[in-house]
């Protein structure tokens, strides 16, 4: 039976690894060996999405976090490859455009392993973004580029990917899979709302854990400055990442909005849905928001999923309140057009296929 490790290290990826893990236990066809990197190694950023989403246990954590962008790359990769050595598999995948993902394939591909990139192609064009590099390099060394939209197809065409020894897939983004599944069972939001003081009231939900944001002090205080002025007309609440935190009291930044502790992907799934607006700088929860139907702004100067933007669906807002401010009073009443299909119709399925196919005649 051939072998499939699956490097994972952060909460995006465990959402869109689960998936995939369920479909490949489904078809008993592959060995699957999950690698954590610890990259959000806390219960609140990483247990409980592999408890939630019902993802098996990590075969092995590399324990690798709290160090700067190149320590922690090359103390995953240092870690990973005795990793890759005993398990000797087939392929590797990697998901999204975090460290871990960078790691994994640039060990992988130094190994001679084949490595497939989901969410591959997508570009914010702004190289002061550690995505943005880890994404770029990512694609460049995988054998296999998983894309989750038309605009991310283009992006590799214009780089000359067709020139490459590649298999490029249009496959839609495997997140809407996991989205979809979570609604199916959606349960109540009493619990939660008690829990929040959220009883009968309506909301808006805010992330904000972006290093362009959260390592500026005059940035990350007009955001807040923002989000207290909207809380006066719509209550605010934050499920606060630990850089955000962090961050808020190295700059002695107070807020009025209503900050919790992180939470798992079901209440966050339930925030999503009984929300009426959502306020990020998260990749992820700008699509999470167009699955649930929800306008959102978009705390970035760029976004990587140009077809939220262009579309109507998402607007981008400068990290400044008074503009911030402005854009929320300016989501239009009648919401938009959410019925476009702009991520595929069964990505999971597509992706898992033409894995299948490449394993096979490998």
């Amino acid at each position: 039976m051939k072998t499939i490790v699956t490097v994972l290290g952060a909460r995006p990826q465990f959402i869109k690894a689960a998936v995939l893990s369920r479909i490949i236990r489904q078809r008993g066809e592959f060995k699957e060996v999950i690698v954590h990197t610890g990259q959000h190694f806390d219960d609140n950023m990483s247990d409980i999405f592999f408890r939630e989403l019902g993802i098996p246990p990590a075969t092995y954590n590399l324990e690798v976090n709290k160090v700067g962008h190149g320590a922690m790359t090359g103390k995953m990769m240092e870690r990973l490859e005795p990793v890759l050595e005993e398990e000797s598999p087939d392929l590797v995948v990697v998901y999204g455009d975090t460290n871990s993902t960078l790691a994994g394939a640039l060990v992988a591909r130094k190994m001679g392993i084949p490595v497939a990139h989901i969410e591959a192609g997508l570009r914010s064009g702004n190289m002061k973004m550690p995505e943005e590099i880890n994404r770029i390099l990512t694609d460049r060394i995988s054998n296999m580029l998983f894309c989750p939209t038309d605009q991310a197809m283009k992006n590799l065409e214009n780089e000359g990917f067709e020139a490459f020894d590649t298999c490029i897939v249009h496959s839609g983004d495997i997140m809407k899979d996991s989205v979809a599944f979570f609604k199916d069972g959606m349960g109540s939001f009493q619990d939660l709302s008690e829990r929040y003081g959220l009883q009968g009231r309506k909301f808006a939900l805010a992330t904000i854990h972006r290093q362009e944001n959260t390592d500026d002090a005059s940035k990350l205080s007009s955001i807040f400055k923002g989000l207290d002025l909207i809380s006066a007309k719509l209550p605010v609440v934050m499920p606060l990442h630990p850089r955000t935190r962090a961050a808020m009291q190295s700059y002695d930044i107070e807020s009025e909005i209503v900050l919790i502790d992180p939470v798992g992907y079901a209440a966050m799934q339930q925030l999503l849905h009984f929300c009426e607006v959502v306020i990020t700088d998260s990749g992820g929860l700008q699509k999470e928001a167009f699955f649930h139907e929800k306008p959102c702004l978009v705390v970035r100067p760029q976004t990587e999923w140009v077809e939220l933007i262009e579309s109507g669906l998402a607007q981008l807002v400068p990290a400044d309140a008074q503009q911030l401010v402005a854009s929320f009073e300016q989501i239009p009443s009648a919401l938009p057009n959410f019925d476009l299909n702009l991520f595929g119709i069964d990505p999971g399925e597509t992706i898992y296929g033409e894995i299948k196919r490449f394993l096979v005649s490998a």
